[in-house]
């Protein structure tokens, strides 16, 4: 979680850089921000906030280096004490650090018998205080950080910055750190995207490596040794960060749907049937994914029973590691995450590896930890998906499951054109002012139930994450046949209930839903081909085969935005939420 954005170089305007940066990382933690600035008469400068950076702006002061934090807190409340970065008492370093260290208590108890003082709630302030008791007998600034994080346990990014001496080293095992370089300095983050307006030549740190730099040359060291950085190429503009003519990113995502999921279609059919091939040579396909990666894995094993007459498995990442035995050598392991860098994913991808299966990382980021880990690799290629909400990110991991199971079935252009009609769907949706009406009579409801049956229960379990997420109203997604199970019991005279009735083998049993819900009082809000009199809202998304799963999430997507919008809320960063989720 949390956004890292540091600098040295030959401009002066470290300041505005930082904040820069930082903005565009501010969707991987907005409780807190700070920074601190190595000004040109020598003192070190260091402010820190409460909440999102918004138009707050650092006072602009002369400085050639510096380090910024957007918190998303872990340990320790909301305070300005408890934002980063932490600085040492006579303001020769300061630290930021994304992650947990797991034993900081026993760290913090060994520093405060040795007479240092805490002033904050986090566990980064002890790292402060380590590394100044390991600098009184270890004069090496390399040696010392690397004695420091060995000290330390759990999955961490820590970042030094020797104000002084104007140098910086960075370590790091599974929280991501970018390194960047272009002819005016060096630059280091926790996302690639804050380095774009900068620099398109990046690398992406290994974990348990050591990057050294100042503001003249760098020094990666791996296992003890130097190594060379091997930098990539950045695939996108610095115009595909920025919101443009939208007044949020997210409603600037979700139109951006249809061009991409076109653009699948056009370029990715050799690497779809390099998948496909993967799939029907392995013994066993496994697919993982957290949240809305998850029920993208969900719904692949509808599609690829229904399409490809094949059995695949959909696991939680989180709870892989606990159902990992029947891994072997002959199985084939699919991880989906947007950034490549969620924990839970990266590990369970880790455990798979020391088992012996094979890894097809499906991701949106090239040169992130899961496609460095992974043997074979498919690119979303959705660009930078900066709302916390995952639109985009999900069409895409849709489209590319339907077209692999179209590829195994041998009906590939059927896909094609099932992927484009949907396209065609979403760019009608936009224009739908129906589901904005809808969001402003759901906007005062407490609770919101979604049905689905087939691959339209994920999609109902999709929809509902996007609602409440955005708008905070309680959604709950529900498999049509489970009604009757007990979910009936929650609905009164007026409860919204959403029912994605595609026609397919799935529409007469889930009309018949419709109606039992309707009997008990609900508002039953239609979506589906075919118009029914059992609604009191009716959406119409035409039938696209198995992908009108597309439209049909685009549909909740929509209603998200417009409710968070009702309700005065920022749809681009809801409350407690981050985008990468690198802690477990």
């Amino acid at each position: 979680m949390c956004g890292i954005f540091a600098y040295i170089g030959k401009k002066d305007d470290t300041g505005r850089k930082i904040i820069n940066g930082l903005r565009s990382l501010e969707y991987r933690g907005y409780d807190s921000w700070g920074v601190a600035i190595k000004q040109n008469n020598e003192n070190l400068y260091v402010e820190k906030h409460v909440g999102k950076i918004g138009d707050n702006n650092v006072p602009e002061r002369e400085a050639l280096l510096g380090i910024g934090h957007t918190r998303w807190a872990t340990h320790g409340r909301v305070t300005v004490k408890n934002a980063h970065p932490h600085v040492s008492k006579n303001d020769s370093l300061a630290i930021v650090h994304n992650g947990i260290i797991e034993n900081f208590q026993d760290i913090k108890r060994k520093l405060l018998k040795k007479g240092y003082k805490f002033t904050t709630e986090t566990d980064t302030e002890t790292l402060v205080h380590l590394l100044t008791e390991i600098l009184k007998k270890e004069k090496n600034k390399i040696k010392a950080v690397q004695k420091m994080f060995e000290a330390t346990s759990g999955l961490n990014a820590i970042i030094v910055m020797f104000a002084r001496s104007e140098e910086f080293i960075a370590v790091k095992n599974g929280s991501p750190l970018v390194f960047g370089k272009n002819e005016e300095g060096f630059f280091l983050a926790s996302d690639a995207v804050a380095l774009a307006p900068h620099t398109k030549n990046v690398f992406f740190l290994e974990d348990n490596s050591l990057l050294y730099f100042n503001k003249n040359d760098y020094r990666l060291i791996e296992k003890g040794k130097d190594k060379k950085a091997k930098f990539i190429t950045l695939p996108y503009s610095i115009e595909s960060t920025k919101k443009g003519k939208n007044p949020h990113f997210m409603i600037k995502e979700i139109k951006e749907q249809p061009s991409i999921l076109t653009q699948i279609t056009k370029t990715q059919k050799g690497n779809i049937q390099n998948a496909a091939d993967l799939v029907k040579n392995a013994y066993g396909t496994y697919l993982l994914g957290c949240g809305t990666a998850y029920y993208a894995t969900l719904a692949a094993t509808y599609l690829f029973s229904k399409i490809a007459k094949r059995h695949i498995n959909a696991q939680i990442g989180s709870e892989f590691t606990y159902v990992e035995d029947f891994i072997k050598d002959t199985s084939l392991v699919i991880p989906l995450s947007q950034s490549g860098e969620t924990i839970d994913i990266i590990s369970s991808v880790q455990k798979a590896k020391s088992r012996g299966a094979k890894i097809l990382a499906i991701t949106n980021v090239l040169g992130s930890s899961l496609y460095r880990q992974a043997d074979h690799r498919l690119l979303l290629n959705a660009g930078p998906e900066k709302c916390v909400l995952a639109t985009k990110s999900f069409t895409s991991k849709i489209a590319l499951l339907t077209l692999i199971a179209h590829s195994l079935s041998g009906t590939y252009k059927k896909g094609e054109k099932d992927i484009i009609k949907a396209a065609a769907q979403i760019e009608s949706l936009i224009e739908n002012k129906k589901i904005k009406n809808i969001a402003s009579k759901l906007k005062n409801k407490e609770h919101i139930f979604i049905l689905g049956r087939g691959a339209s229960y994920p999609t109902a379990l999709e929809s509902a994450l996007k609602i409440k997420e955005v708008s905070y109203i309680h959604a709950e997604g529900f498999a049509g046949g489970e009604l009757k199970h007990g979910v009936i019991a929650l609905i009164e005279k007026g409860t919204p209930v959403i029912l994605y009735n595609p026609e397919d083998e799935t529409y007469q049993d889930s009309l018949s839903s419709a109606h039992e819900v309707k009997a008990r009082g609900a508002y039953v809000i239609g979506i589906s081909d075919k118009e029914n009199e059992v609604y009191d809202e009716f959406i119409r998304v035409e039938n696209c085969n198995e992908a009108t799963i597309i439209p049909n999430v685009v549909v909740a997507q929509l209603i998200g935005y417009y409710l968070a919008l009702e309700k005065g809320l920022d749809p681009d960063k809801p409350r407690n939420l981050a985008k990468s989720v690198t802690v477990k």
